[in-house]
């Protein structure tokens, strides 16, 4: 057998070629003369070219190059492939746990006799710290100011660590805070669309440490999230593991309506591939009405794959693409040799082309001209509301009994009037009031034509005297510095800030839950009248108890919607028919009087969005800032942990770790720690938020000499393990089939006593007890979160019995060596009659296969059949290694 480094079998289809009297060479998949690669996929070419230039016969075989050019046969039938992508970008709320785990693996390796320096990023990897920005400061003139500079107060230590990563990790490019969020510093700046390595060409892909890493397939780079842990594998040089998808081909036609935005295309896309069903399956778009759409229109859709559930959702390169490259700033150089290499190996896209077509393994459509304006709530993403339809679907939600589109608010208290007093000025709050209204995030903030679109609306609703209630939380958080130059050069900046969208900073804000704290006025009226307040944010996220813990419905709307419903004050409104409210002469003002055409702000975009601006906000990335630059770090290989220390710590992970693997025990007598039900989310099982003062982490923290003020959140300690363990499952809005109200509590089955979810499993591991955890449909949804899997590995929580998984979340437990175990289909926890009081033994045997069907034994002599979802031989060998690092480990070793 080869090993690792063996000559390409595929050399003799390298070829060269002369761009401006340079010499570049790259694998020219077309001359493998082979009929079947014209019909694949354009997403599948990708993954093919990678596996013919990486082919050495041992990480990656010859076998491995049929498999995935003989896609039509294969996909769908669980066929195993190795893919290396060509880099990783880290965000830095996984960033630092990534960083913290090189750390201890280092320290590991030289416990254990080797080289530290070989923990080492192999692959490219590129750290962007948009680390989330709690918004205290928003309608202020320096409000940004402000922000960062509490930014950097609170978060100095993790900064100072990534420093020291920056110097201490060879192959790592860090970005500066105050840059702009991931993925539009990915689009913007770090995205090569094409590499070129010593004059080798290949195509850019990669894997990210965060579920919106998808948005990159918008701009043709194939892309998308996995879990932190799987990240540093692929750093250290591990191919990725993955079945050969299917591909869904998602055709468009028709043309968009004037009046209707770029998110409501998304929101609609997202709703509909959520019916059909793509969960682990590619969707690759194409049709004549994808050459209309924007590559931010594209990204915007994109961005937005984990919400209806796709590994990506690509868009491959076309002349659109390219013309992006330039806006962006990209040199001539690259434009040269991305168009010339990519029509070379048949990469580059005639969308009007239907000749082009490949083969798909299945196609839908949809046209263009039937989407209407709509927003998505009050609890997924995917719950599309016709905006039309806002109104009567709050009030029928209001009456629904409680679950993702239900309240259960009794009819006599629906009307509900609280007034309040803010500003020496009484207001009248009730269920449907807006309170938070943020044009936020990475999914929105990305396109121009909204941003731009909210601008425009903005400056004609100043015009006609409109205005928003001062008490409702208004914030701007723009993907990137960009925005603000063609949003002032567009003259549109002092009329979003007559309406309270002053700028609070570049980072993940509202959407994560960083709204800050409601003025104290309303959040007494809210919990005094038990009202169903409302958040409107054009993110992409709105699960419960995230946003805002008083914002029981959250909807997901357009920049320009956020600003209208702002204006409204309620999502209670029914813009054809109710005015927003009256100019000074008391005359009505509604929607359709002040909303902008598409026609109108393209002119605008035309004018403003230029490749100057994106060189200079870029060219500060090297320069750094002067915060960042003033930021002492320690230096030397190994990190010098302050045992003192409540931001940076060395996780226990590789502690017990020996040089031998050991054989896995199975699960015998354990218990079950948590009772859930369906989507469960990753935000449920690890939360971003802020840290409640009731909370073992709170209690951690404050033993420490810590006050509230200075607890931070959730997100912001990731490099701290030991609040990190006291913060999952601790968000307010978990449902535990034990306990009677949502919360971060459970009973401790032996006793019958009910507490913490941490306490109860420090108790069960101290009396010596195994625990699990059984859920329902599609756990672990929502964002990429290493910690959804680390912390339940330091709560001792050996396996998961769930009805589906979410991709990132189940290969997350696989790293950290958790047992992800699914329900026959048809089979519930309810179909089977568990209570979760029983006890679970599972054997677990020596040869143990991927989708082995196992047998559950209960105390009470019932027994029950599983599916062990590793679904892959090498996630095998890293469950028998204890998680994915052990086995890096061993590797160097």
């Amino acid at each position: 057998m080869a090993t690792e480094g063996s000559p390409n079998p595929f050399e003799d289809i390298k070829k060269t070629t002369e761009i401006d009297g340079k010499t570049y060479s790259f694998f020219n998949l077309a001359e493998l003369k082979d009929a079947r690669y014209d019909k694949l996929p354009y997403s599948i070419r990708v993954l093919l070219e990678s596996a013919v230039r990486n082919c050495d016969e041992f990480q990656i075989q010859k076998s491995d190059v049929e498999n995935i050019l003989n896609w039509e046969q294969n996909q769908g039938r669980s066929v195993e492939i190795p893919f290396k992508p060509a880099r990783v970008i880290l965000q830095d709320f996984t960033g630092v746990p990534a960083v913290v785990d090189f750390a201890a693996m280092r320290d590991a390796v030289k416990r254990l006799g080797g080289n530290p320096e070989k923990i080492n990023p192999i692959c490219p990897a590129d750290l962007v710290i948009d680390h989330s920005i709690q918004v205290d400061v928003s309608r202020s003139a320096d409000a940004l100011e402000q922000n960062q500079e509490l930014e950097f107060e609170r978060n100095k230590e993790r900064f100072v660590f990534l420093k020291w990563g920056a110097t201490a990790l060879k192959n790592m490019l860090i970005v500066p805070p105050g840059s702009g969020i991931v993925h539009q510093v990915n689009l913007e700046y770090l995205a090569r669309v094409v590499f070129s390595e010593e004059g080798l060409l290949y195509p850019d892909s990669l894997v990210g440490t965060d579920s919106h890493t998808t948005m990159i397939n918008g701009l043709g780079v194939v892309g998308w999230g996995v879990g932190g842990i799987e990240a540093e594998a692929v750093m250290l040089g591990q191919a990725i593991s993955m079945v050969l998808p299917e591909v869904v081909g998602y055709k468009l036609t028709g043309k968009v309506d004037q009046l209707v935005t770029s998110t409501d295309v998304v929101l609609t896309v997202t709703k509909h591939l959520r019916q059909i069903g793509v969960v682990g399956k590619f969707v690759e778009f194409f049709g004549p009405g994808v050459s209309q759409l924007s590559i931010a229109d594209r990204a915007t859709i994109s961005n937005m794959c984990p919400e209806y559930g796709a590994t990506v959702g690509f868009f491959p390169v076309d002349e659109k693409s390219l013309q992006y490259l330039r806006q962006t700033g990209r040199s001539e150089e690259r434009i040269k040799f991305v168009e010339k290499f990519l029509r070379e190996i048949r990469l580059f896209r005639n969308y009007n082309n239907p000749e082009e077509d490949p083969v798909f393994s299945q196609v839908v459509e949809l046209d263009l001209s039937t989407v209407t304006s709509c927003c998505s709530g009050p609890k997924r993403p995917h719950d599309k509301v016709p905006v039309s339809e806002m109104k009567v679907d709050f009030n029928t939600c209001l009456n629904n009994k409680i679950g993702f589109k239900g309240f259960a608010i009794p009819a006599d208290k629906q009307s509900t009037k609280v007034p309040i007093v803010y500003d020496n000025q009484e207001y009248i709050l009730s269920h449907g009031s807006v309170v938070i209204a943020a044009i936020t995030s990475c999914t929105n903030t990305s396109n121009p034509s909204v941003m731009l679109g909210a601008g425009v609306l903005a400056k004609k609703a100043v015009e006609a005297g409109l205005s928003v209630k001062p008490y409702i939380k208004t914030s701007l958080s723009p993907g990137s510095g960009v925005v603000t130059y063609y949003l002032r050069d567009g003259g549109v900046t002092p009329y979003l800030e007559k309406l309270g969208f002053d700028i609070v900073g570049y980072g993940c804000m509202t959407c994560i839950g960083n709204s800050g704290p409601l003025p104290e006025a309303v959040s007494e009226g809210i919990e005094k009248g038990d009202l169903v307040a409302c958040g409107v944010l054009s993110g992409n996220r709105n699960f419960e108890g995230r946003i805002h813990p008083l914002t029981r419905a959250n909807y997901l709307a357009s920049p320009p919607l956020v600003i209208a419903y702002a204006l409204a004050g309620t999502v209670l409104i029914d813009f054809e028919k109710d005015p927003l409210g009256t100019n000074p002469e008391g005359k009505p003002v509604y929607l359709r009087d002040i909303w902008p055409t598409r026609e109108e702000i393209q002119a605008v975009e035309k004018e403003v969005v230029v490749p100057a601006m994106f060189t200079d906000v870029y060219s500060r990335i090297q320069q750094g800032n002067k915060r960042w630059n003033s930021l002492v770090a320690p230096e030397g290989m190994l990190y010098p942990w302050d045992e003192k220390s409540t931001y940076i710590k060395s996780p226990p992970f590789f502690e017990k770790m020996g040089k031998e693997v050991t054989p896995p025990e199975g699960i015998k007598e354990a218990l079950v720690l948590l009772n859930l039900g369906d989507s469960v989310t990753t935000d449920h099982i690890s939360p971003a938020g802020s840290i409640a003062r009731n909370s073992p982490a709170a209690r951690y923290l404050g033993n420490r000499g810590l006050t509230p003020r200075e607890f931070n959140s959730y997100g912001s300690r990731r490099g701290n393990d030991a609040v990190m363990a006291r913060g999952t499952f601790a968000n307010i809005r978990l449902v535990n089939k034990f306990i009677s109200k949502a919360g971060p509590r459970t009973r401790h089955i032996p006793s019958g006593e009910e507490m913490d979810i941490f306490d109860a499993a420090e108790r069960y591991q101290k009396e010596g007890r195994q625990v699990i955890v059984l859920a329902g449909k599609e756990y672990g949804s929502g964002s990429s979160r290493d910690w959804a899997a680390k912390g339940p590995w330091m709560l001792g929580i050996k396996a998961v019995i769930a009805e589906s998984y979410e991709r990132i979340h189940r290969s997350n437990l696989v790293g950290m060596g958790i047992i992800p175990f699914q329900y026959l289909p048809g089979q519930t926890a309810e179909t089977l009659g568990l209570t979760g009081t029983e006890t679970y033994s599972i054997d677990i045997p020596d040869k143990l296969t991927a989708g082995q069907v196992l047998e559950v034994k209960l105390n009470d002599g019932r027994t029950f059949q599983v599916l062990t979802r590793f679904d892959t031989e090498v996630e095998l060998t890293y469950f028998r290694h204890g998680g994915i690092l052990n086995y890096m480990i061993r590797r160097m070793l």
